[in-house]
């Protein structure tokens, strides 16, 4: 494990929740990674016009305890496995007492800047990766979903099979250029905040009702896991709608599934999964779902979407 990020989280860094947003631990994440970069001796991956850099293509993002304002915070990390074209890179960020704030799995691909075309890594890097290796803690394992499922073919990741099982849209949005890299693709953060801002949309009034069965709470919400397969990438003006669908529910947590979709292609920007609760801002505690509410959220959010 190695030192890659140290910083707080920021006022402007949290949400309503008044703890610091799921697009946020993504940003850190991202600086963490140029740290990892060049620590395997690729120090203008994420510049300008290098010629290679690295592309997350299955991300697992474990949320532990909640960051709120002003808090410390550090980051390390760690290669979990290498093959000739990518690592499985672990980072591990913490508070500052060495609780374990938040958790990323991330698989990166090494590929031509320009095409996004993966290509071998040179042998200094190699090296640098054997040295890099490291087993993870076991307090921020994965716990609600199962890394050994196999995403959907990108074949079936298109609109028809979201239109066929009638999953609403709740988010439409235009890529603009200050939310691209070095590159000009999406920032993966990005995608995380239109999921974010979106969401309201499809579970704001069930949340209300939610809360209102358990008299002296007030409603929030927050999000405990997260996978993403990134499957193409977007640039500025671009369009983005997404979807979602229930995959799962019970009286603590609920698990959708966000499709990201291009409308002019019908093909998917990125198809994601989520366990999130409903949760009281005062005692910081889970609300319970009545089992009607269950209920009447599988009827909001249809379909048949996976990851």
């Amino acid at each position: 494990m190695i030192p890659l990020w140290a910083g707080s989280a920021n006022t402007w860094d949290c949400d309503e929740m008044g703890h610091m947003n799921v697009r946020v631990y993504l940003e850190k994440a991202e600086e963490g990674l140029g740290s990892l970069a060049h620590a395997l001796g690729l120090p203008q991956a994420y510049q300008p016009g290098s010629a290679s850099t690295l592309l997350p293509c299955d991300q697992h993002i474990r949320f532990i305890h909640e960051v709120r304002p002003g808090r410390p915070l550090t980051m390390t990390g760690c290669v979990l496995e290498w093959d000739a074209c990518s690592v499985l890179v672990y980072q591990d960020l913490r508070h500052g007492d060495g609780r374990p704030a938040a958790a990323f799995r991330t698989r990166l691909q090494h590929v031509n800047a320009t095409t996004g075309l993966p290509f071998a890594w040179n042998r200094s890097t190699r090296e640098r990766l054997d040295r890099l290796v490291d087993t993870p803690p076991q307090d921020t394992r994965p716990r609600g979903l199962d890394l050994d499922i196999s995403p959907v073919d990108d074949r079936t990741a298109n609109i028809n099979t979201v239109l066929d099982g009638q999953s609403p849209e709740i988010g439409r949005t235009l890529v603009l250029p200050q939310h691209c890299d070095a590159h000009g693709r999406l920032y993966p953060s990005a995608f995380m905040g239109r999921i974010s801002d979106a969401v309201p949309n499809l579970l704001y009034d069930w949340r209300r009702k939610v809360a209102g069965a358990s008299p002296g709470t007030e409603m929030g919400a927050a999000v405990v896991e997260y996978r993403l397969i990134y499957r193409r990438w977007p640039r500025a003006g671009d369009l983005m709608t997404l979807h979602s669908a229930l995959a799962e529910a019970n009286e603590k947590t609920h698990r959708l599934c966000h499709w990201m979709m291009d409308p002019v292609s019908g093909q998917a920007w990125l198809t994601s999964e989520a366990v999130a609760l409903t949760f009281d801002l005062v005692k910081r505690k889970v609300i319970p779902t009545p089992a009607d509410e269950l209920a009447a959220l599988a009827k909001m959010a249809p379909g048949s979407l996976r990851l």
